[in-house]
């Protein structure tokens, strides 16, 4: 890693600035003139405004890799062409290949190998961009010195030996091979004798989307009151679409309002050969089957914001492509990322992914066997949003965020040492904050994005949702955030009883539950102090009148609050009252957080020993507010036993939890026993407030000490949400703003609640907070180095 940075300045002399280890903060921070030349990557590729299925699949791809990392290597466009498929693009170009020109694959390998910041190169192979010059391009991988990788689209079952030894060749020259099907990865090794280790599977892209209401957005497209049945791309007949037709006569029997929308334009291919032959066929085939009401084309290459839309109106998807040899489609993906339960014919992806109730598989060509299908979906409403949310789950780990990081981990292995990925920090949403939040509070649970008001709401989430919105007005003094901080508050004291202990469940007609009779409510009673005191904390920026009601609140919150003697809960009510204590000192709050962090000392001396630094006799939720509890006691007392004990614990908790380059909180499956710590946690099981905890705790931790490896860690820690996990998926829908609601052994839990959600925002505003700070240093460093 280079060690300096040269800092250039308009009329100012080069300053050297040292680098910081970890990347991502710092690269936030520096000027974009900064950065050091970053490995480039080509992509020969057909790309747009070509229209087609490679070129938008590309597009989608190097657009999440641009979205999803930063100052980790760069991307170029080669574009594939040939004498009758020449484009404008918008974007300058230093490549472009002509395939039907032979000589220019051997001047493009002498460019590459010549251009000493391309690293490696991507090739999106598909037969067809390649049917005249496959001796051309294998000439092409031979001569290249540079790294590459093969994308084959299509993996053809059976090859006679011409395509046997073409492949092979192909798949030997390069040095890893993508495909995107389990079926086209058996089928590389078993038919062409591919090295397995050779071969990545990484699935086709699919773009997370809002989940919108499916009625209203059926007014919006003017198809209200219509059972919509739905198939897009670029026409040809190999979409067998007169398939469907067939069988529509047999569905209107029993669906009268059934609407068969047909979208996409004719493949530009398919036009310059035989010009729009297959679409006035099924024009003529609607026409005889007297189907005009019931069929509607949407003869347009549509934005994808209007094809998404489409797609979550969409009751039934159907799919019925003749090749059985298709080994995947982008348009089936898209379809079941918005929620569609699909009808297709048995192509490879179909049968992997339509399994476990997520869809239907029919016959080729079967007219009969899809009308029989259609009208059980259509006649059963549950068993159609059944499939479409197991498909949501079942699509969830191909959404082009997770592909990017895929592809990214590829380049990083093939590239060694010359690349480094550094993610970036998505931008702070508050939308799905938002929609959890009535009136009243915030919603408990959602199912996928959706808030469940059947949930209810808690005390827990509406504490925490006022400490991450008094986070995020502390950073931008947005008013609208003073609307949600008032109802989390109101909230708060909604919970709070006469007796001076707050109540943790309310259903949705704002009625407390029998819950809060059978649960034990100390930790929600504790971080009801937390924020009470977070939110005193900034009283000074506060309209006056909440601020008053702030503290009152608070001093009626803390009359029973010794009495509590949960670990958390306790740790919990130290943090609050320290943060309260920040702009109301007493000797009553010292006195408080003295008497609760006294009985930490004791637990954790009853439980330590040599090699088990901690409080009790096993690590189980919420670990890091403990050791932060200790610093928050050290601060407001400067009693050096709570110091001491607070960054010995810290540190035994982050030697358990930071494996190699990624966080791994306790998981809720199992929990870290004094006795067998040598046992390894379950698998799966994190939650995302774990995660939060030790964020907000490592911050703590690196303002009191300065450490660099705190400030790394925070970055790590953080990179769980965005994907650096043992699932190597994001935890963090940068679509809703929402944040899953677990990370599994084998899946992540899709559902967007309260808890979740909040917790990364708490833990993203702790971020934002940290690179506000770095940035000031760093140009403090500046202008002393100048001056």
């Amino acid at each position: 890693m280079i060690n300096k940075i040269i800092v250039k300045r308009q009329n100012m002399q080069s300053v050297s600035i040292p680098k910081k280890k970890y990347g991502n903060e710092l690269n936030n921070v520096l000027p974009s003139d900064t950065k050091n030349e970053l490995p480039e990557i080509l992509f020969i590729t057909t790309y747009p405004p070509r229209e087609c299925g490679i070129a938008t699949y590309s597009q989608d791809l190097i657009k999440a890799l641009n979205n999803k990392f930063k100052n980790s290597f760069k991307i170029k466009i080669c574009p594939l062409e040939s004498n009758n498929e020449q484009h404008a693009y918008t974007d300058a170009l230093q490549y472009i290949l002509n395939t039907d020109h032979s000589n220019a694959f051997i001047n493009l390998a002498d460019q590459i190998d010549t251009d000493a910041n391309l690293q490696m190169v991507l090739i999106q192979h598909e037969f067809g961009l390649f049917k005249n010059n496959e001796a051309d391009l294998k000439q092409f991988l031979k001569v290249l010195q540079k790294p590459v990788i093969i994308v084959f689209h299509t993996v053809l079952p059976g090859p006679n030996p011409s395509l046997e030894a073409n492949v092979q060749e192909i798949a030997r020259e390069a040095h890893a091979v993508v495909v995107m099907t389990n079926s086209a990865a058996e089928l590389l090794v078993r038919d062409y004798g591919v090295a397995r280790d050779k071969i990545t599977i990484i699935q086709h892209g699919t773009h997370l989307v809002p989940h919108s209401d499916k009625e209203e957005l059926k007014i919006k497209y003017k198809l209200k009151g219509k059972k919509v049945l739905t198939t897009f791309g670029l026409l040809s007949s190999g979409k067998s679409i007169e398939t469907t037709l067939e069988a529509l006569p047999e569905i209107v029997k029993k669906n009268k309002d059934v609407l068969f929308l047909i979208i996409g334009k004719t493949h530009p291919s398919v036009v310059k050969e035989e010009g729009e032959k297959y679409r006035l066929m099924l024009q003529a085939k609607i026409e005889d089957l007297q189907l005009q009401k019931h069929v509607q084309f949407v003869n347009h290459f549509l934005p994808l914001p209007d094809l998404l839309e489409y797609l979550q109106l969409t009751d039934i998807y159907l799919f019925t492509s003749n090749d059985p040899n298709q080994a995947v489609s982008g348009t089936f993906s898209y379809a079941i990322s918005c929620g569609c339960p699909i009808i297709s014919t048995p192509i490879p992806h179909a049968r992997e992914v339509l399994m476990h109730d997520v869809g239907i598989i029919i016959d080729f060509g079967n007219p009969k066997q899809l009308a029989e299908k259609t009208n059980v979906l259509l006649l059963d409403e549950r068993l159609r949003k059944n499939m479409g949310s197991n498909g949501l789950h079942r699509i969830a780990p191909t959404a082009w965020e997770n592909a990017a990081i895929a592809h990214a981990m590829l380049f990083e292995k093939i590239a060694e040492e010359n690349l480094s990925l550094h993610y970036k920090l998505p931008k702070i949403n508050l939308d799905h904050i938002k929609k959890l939040t009535t009136p009243f509070g915030m919603i408990q649970f959602s199912i996928i994005n959706q808030p469940d008001i059947d949930s209810g709401y808690t005390l827990d989430d509406n504490a925490r949702a006022m400490v991450a919105m008094c986070q995020h007005y502390e950073l931008t003094k947005n008013k609208e955030d003073l609307k949600y901080i008032r109802i989390y508050f109101d909230f708060i004291k909604y919970c709070l009883q006469r007796d001076g202990y707050f109540l943790n469940y309310v259903n949705e007609e704002h009625h407390f539950t029998a819950q809060n009779n059978a649960t034990n409510l100390e930790d929600s009673n504790g971080r009801a102090i937390w924020a009470l005191g977070y939110l005193n904390s900034i009283g000074s920026i506060l309209p006056i009148e909440l601020a008053k009601e702030a503290d009152v609140t608070m001093q009626q919150a803390l009359l029973k609050m010794l009495e509590i003697h949960s670990t958390r809960a306790m740790a919990f009510i130290i943090k609050g009252v320290y943060y309260y204590n920040t702009k109301r000192v007493s000797e009553q709050n010292i006195s408080i957080i003295k008497k609760l962090a006294n009985r930490l000392v004791q637990m954790y001396k009853h439980e330590a020993e040599k090699n088990w630094n901690w409080f009790e006799s096993y690590l189980t939720y919420g670990n890091s507010i403990l050791p932060e509890a200790m610093l928050c006691a050290w601060l407001a007392t400067e009693k050096l036993i709570y110091k001491k004990i607070a960054k010995t614990s810290f540190d035994f908790l982050l030697s358990k939890i930071f494996i190699e380059n990624r966080i791994q909180v306790i998981s809720n499956k199992g929990w870290l026993d004094k006795e067998n710590q040598l046992t390894q946690c379950p698998i799966g099981g994190e939650q995302p407030i774990d995660v939060a905890y030790t964020i907000l705790a490592l911050s703590k931790f690196a303002a009191v000490f300065k450490k660099e490896q705190y400030r790394q860690k925070m970055e790590t820690a953080f990179n769980w949400f965005l994907g650096n996990n043992h699932l190597q998926q994001i935890i963090y829908n940068p679509c809703t703003g929402g944040c899953y609601d677990g990370l599994e052994e084998d899946s992540i839990n899709l559902n967007q609640g309260a808890e979740s959600t909040v917790s990364y925002l708490m833990a993203r505003l702790t971020i934002e907070k940290s690179l506000k700070k770095e940035k000031k240093t760093f140009l403090n460093i500046l202008e002393m180095q100048i001056s």
